[in-house]
């Protein structure tokens, strides 16, 4: 099935729903549209990514186990795996 039969079944398929179910699929639609659509950055974000990436090049990385144990000091009621 091409997409224009997809979309026209699930139009048929709508179409027979009483009130109440069609509620509940209006809204799972939804959701499922919105997530979708592809999450766009902030500038702060790629601000953020861009300074890591760099220190990153420049050899300022840390290992696993030092992150972990940062977290868990400044996080302490987290439960990490």
């Amino acid at each position: 099935m091409n997409s224009a039969e997809l979309k026209s079944k699930i139009i048929r398929q709508i179409d027979c729903l009483n009130e109440g179910d069609f509620e509940k699929v209006y809204h799972q639609l939804l959701e499922i549209l919105k997530s979708a659509n592809r999450y766009k950055l902030s500038e702060e974000e790629n601000e953020a990514i861009d300074l890591a990436l760099k220190v990153s090049e420049e050899g300022e990385t840390y290992s696993h186990e030092k992150v972990v144990n940062e977290a868990k000091d400044r996080f302490p009621n987290l439960k990490f795996k």
